[in-house]
């Protein structure tokens, strides 16, 4: 309705009182749906009543007193200005009323529950009232009152029509349409008018909007209050409310960020006030309502109503008719809104709700719905069906991870692992779990591990299951463990299918990279059964590992490389593919290109996000924490460092810890943090990590540590133990891990270039050809070793490779010594250039080590040290990019994430561009600073 018809209603009942006020009583009945604003007009008319020259007396019925004998008269008298003995006889006449009623036959009619004397009597005390007070009699929710009640009032309506009395009874939409014995009592009175009320037009919700939000706010939301709320005023009321407080917490938000005021919102908010008012809907309709509503909100097919709630069709269509007339459900038969549906279930307790969703399951699977929705129905009901459920459970957690959607594959799993009763199909399942629960956090697998490993004794672990679970168990550093599946892997047989074949000699080459003194515990396997070809994620992995195989074992040969670009363009994160697109990955930051693994390391690490899987954003995140760190990007290295930990925490990272935690040490320690480098080499990590290549990265970063520290001899024995791990493994390759140039550096400290000179020189000889950062950081240590008269030409070429590389911080390093060559054979305006440029590009890196020597008297000692720039050009390309967002209203947090740095590191940036800018707070920065979000 339009509010017009509301004010309508109103006039027409005032016009009814005036005629009752001077002898012509009349009955009003007001109905319609629910929360249609019955109430809230009675409740004005009695405000009025009084002006109108009427005494209001009313009554409020309720569905858990419809079983109390005479309770609505009793309210009804209860305010009725009578005289002591009137008074004292009503309450007479109202207890025994009600005892007669209380003894009286329940099955019996309505007409039948008191005594025809006491109803009369009853009666006439409103009807002498009357005569005195003309008389307002007001019940609202007719349709609960009790059957006494109904009987005195069906009385007095018969001998109103010439009393000073106006009777208003409000009822519900569903009441209506079914008139019990008492309203068609009512109706066929000739003083008894019907006064509908329906549901608000989108022009009324306009009206009623504009009163509280203001006339832009209404026209611009008034179709979507109006189609969300079904027109019901209560739901629409609430909507509006919801809108404001949205509205005013983006404000708030928007105050403390310092920022312009919060725009209105753009979209309709359901939230706690509409979810409140659809419970109130539902608990003043009627019971039926509210049932059919909760299998509503279990089951998106309104046509199987019936049979989930064990009802008749004709009563679920009815009760979905008064559900739609109250505005909880839209022409479609379902919820108009889907907190709604939150709000409706909220509302179930927990052994309803478990029942609907069982019997839903099960409806659903006879009637071949898609194993998505099945599997839903099961995993609300915390029920496994049994064994017909196995399939469709393991179908829905196949397809939930191909969309990235990993938790709720997880618990449809754990559900089919508990409902499996074949012990083979079930370590199957259970192997698919483990693979799952992996993309969340590594460390959750781990107690199917000993279960996994005693299937496998026992005969039910596949050969391609067994892969998983080796890999789990060497991940976690369970190495004897990992020993006895491997070689249980050469115990299977002589014939094995082609997907069990292929995921063995894809392990082959993972383990020669990463686990390699397991490598003589795989099986060599060249028997194929004539089953079905190897799936396209087996292949993969077989390439992209064999491939990282081959670059540090012979070198990064450019067809491997272009291998590798072509393995990666294939790959997707959805069909169990990590290990493959890590290899590939290993494969470019090894083979020394990081430049090439750098955007394809953040096309996989988006896809992971946007995938909910934090494992595999955290392994990614510390390969590209490796890219940034061989890119000399130290603070973005350690950003990056830091989320993987912080991605998943430390103690589920296993042996593979040494990824994360060695280019955090590297980096900080560059960095000039050593509080920071001490604590983390004082982190435990698990002995077993030395075995492995995570533990070649953690010997090398703890050698820098080392050198940093002055502790030249424990940085050579930790340089001298990687190298002799590296040679036992035949992976002795600069591109993997320099650890000559590390023992070297520890050398030339101790004043022993002679022992130095001879690994440099294997070094050099060991690095791929062209420019790479190995060759570039081995030739700044050759000039180190050699003649001073030697040094400059050395590093020249040094600096030449270090830039062609990309490695800005080993750059800043080989400036550096050259401008210290160039000062001691005497070329001092050579010196103070380079020293520039080397001062420059140390603190762009952040190598705070580095600036100090260069500007305190360190290599090149320039006499005329560089002028600092003023303003905006004063800033460094760090510093220029967090000013840029930070002038912009990016906060401190989000600048950290965008630029992947510490908010601790954003603040010390801030501080140095305020001194550098003359200027105190973030909205004084200038707008002409270029905006960059490249970290």
């Amino acid at each position: 309705m339009a509010l017009v018809e509301r004010e309508e209603v109103l006039a027409s009942l005032e016009d009814m009182l005036a005629d009752a006020v001077t002898g012509r009583g009349k009955i009003a009945i007001v109905g319609g749906p629910v929360a249609t604003g019955k109430t809230a007009l009675l409740n004005t008319l009695v405000e009025d009543a009084l002006e109108h020259g009427a005494l209001p007396l009313t009554a409020t019925c309720s569905q858990a007193e419809s079983g109390l004998a005479l309770a609505v008269l009793s309210q009804i008298l209860h305010n009725a200005p009578l005289t002591p003995d009137e008074a004292e006889r009503t309450r007479d006449l109202l207890h025994e009323g009600a005892r007669c009623a209380m003894s009286a036959d329940p099955l019996a009619d309505y007409v039948d529950q008191v005594d025809a004397h006491i109803v009369h009597a009853l009666c006439m005390v409103l009807l002498e009232l009357s005569e005195r007070h003309p008389l307002m009699i007001v019940v609202d929710d007719i349709q609960h009152a009790d059957r006494a009640s109904q009987l005195c009032l069906a009385y007095l309506a018969r001998r109103l029509r010439f009393a000073h009395i106006l009777a208003i009874f409000s009822q519900s939409e569903e009441s209506w349409n079914a008139p019990t014995l008492f309203q068609t009592e009512l109706l066929r009175q000739p003083h008894c008018r019907r006064l509908p009320l329906s549901a608000l037009s989108r022009e009324g919700v306009e009206i009623m909007a504009a009163d509280i939000v203001g006339d832009d706010v209404a026209r611009r939301l008034a179709a979507e209050w109006h189609a969300v709320g079904g027109g019901n005023p209560l739901l629409v009321g609430a909507l509006i409310e919801d809108h404001i407080a949205a509205a005013d917490a983006a404000g708030a938000a928007r105050a403390r960020e310092e920022s312009e005021p919060a725009a209105e919102p753009d979209e309709i908010v359901a939230g706690d006030a509409y979810r409140q008012a659809v419970q109130s809907c539902l608990h003043r309709g009627h019971p039926l309502a509210a049932r059919v509503a909760r299998g509503l909100s279990v089951s998106a097919d309104p046509g199987h109503l019936d049979r989930l709630l064990d009802l008749d069709a004709g009563v679920v269509v009815q009760a979905l008719n008064a559900l739609h007339n109250a505005g909880l459900v839209g022409p479609d038969l379902h919820l108009r809104h889907p907190q709604a549906r939150v709000a409706v279930l909220a509302d179930i307790d927990r052994a309803e709700r478990t029942d609907l969703h069982r019997r839903a399951a099960e409806l659903a699977y006879g009637q071949g719905a898609p194993a998505a929705v099945i599997a839903e129905h099961l995993l609300a009901a915390s029920h496994n069906g049994g064994a017909w459920a196995v399939p469709i459970l393991e179908e829905a957690a196949r397809q939930a991870l191909s969309e990235g959607r990993v938790e709720p594959a997880v618990d449809y799993l754990r559900l089919a692992d508990g409902a499996c009763t074949d012990d083979q199909r079930r370590a199957t399942i259970k192997t698919t779990l483990v693979r799952a629960e992996w993309r969340l956090n590594p460390s959750a697998p781990a107690a199917h591990l000993d279960e996994l490993t005693d299937a496998m004794h026992r005969g039910h672990l596949r050969g391609s299951d067994a892969v998983v679970l080796a890999k789990a168990l060497l991940w976690h550093g369970r190495f004897d463990d990992a020993r006895d599946v491997l070689d249980h892997l050469g115990r299977i047989g002589t014939i094995m299918d082609a997907e069990t074949v292929a995921e063995i000699r894809a392990v082959r080459p993972w383990l020669r990279c990463s686990y390699t003194p397991f490598l003589a515990h795989i099986p060599r396997v060249t028997n194929v059964s004539t089953q079905a070809p190897p799936s396209a994620p087996v292949i993969g992995r077989l390439e992209a590992a064999t491939a990282l195989s081959a670059v540090l074992t012979k070198g990064p040969h450019p067809q491997t490389l272009a291998d590798v670009e072509r393995i990666l363009r294939g790959s997707r994160l959805d069909d169990m593919s990590m290990d493959a697109v890590e290899c590939a990955l290993l494969a470019l930051i090894y083979g020394e290109r990081p430049d090439l693994a750098a955007p394809w390391c953040d096309l996989f690490f988006d896809e992971a996000a946007s995938r909910r899987a934090p494992s595999r954003q955290a392994r990614l995140a510390a390969l590209r924490a490796e890219i940034s760190l061989r890119q000399g990007d130290l603070e973005g290295a350690e950003g990056l460092a830091q989320m993987a930990v912080r991605l998943i925490p430390p103690t589920s990272w296993g042996v593979a810890i040494g990824g994360p935690l060695s280019v955090l040490l590297t980096a900080v320690t560059a960095m000039g943090r050593i509080d920071e480098a001490v604590q983390l080499v004082n982190q435990p990590v698990p002995e077993s990590m030395l075995q492995t290549r995570y533990g070649l990265h953690y010997l090398n970063a703890r050698g820098h540590y080392h050198l940093a520290t002055g502790d030249l001899g424990m940085a050579l024995r930790d340089f001298q133990t990687c190298g002799e791990l590296m040679g036992s493994w035949s992976l002795d390759t600069p591109g993997l891990i320099s650890w000559r140039t590390g023992a070297a550096e520890a050398l030339i400290g101790m004043g022993r270039p002679e022992r130095a000179r001879p690994l440099l020189d294997e070094h050099v000889a060991r690095c791929a050809p062209g420019p790479v950062r190995a060759r570039g950081a081995g030739l700044r240590l050759t000039a180190a070793a050699s003649e001073p008269r030697q040094r400059p030409p050395l590093l020249r070429r040094a600096a030449d490779m270090l830039q062609a590389s990309g490695d800005q911080y080993e750059l800043a390093r080989a400036l550096a010594d050259l401008a210290d060559a160039y000062q001691a054979v005497g070329e001092l305006r050579r010196a103070r250039t380079v020293a520039r440029q080397a001062q420059r590009i140390a603190e762009e890196c952040e190598a705070v080590p580095l600036v100090n020597a260069l500007t305190q008297g360190g290599p090149g000692q320039p006499p005329e040290p560089p002028r600092a720039e003023s303003g905006a050009g004063a800033l460094s390309e760090a510093e220029r990019r967090v000013a840029s967002l930070a002038a912009v209203g990016y906060t401190n947090r989000e600048i950290a994430d965008k630029l992947y740095i510490t908010v601790s590191t954003v603040e010390q940036h801030l501080t140095r561009i305020y001194r550098k800018l003359n200027v105190t707070r973030r909205s004084d920065l200038p707008a002409s600073l270029e905006f960059s979000t490249s970290g």
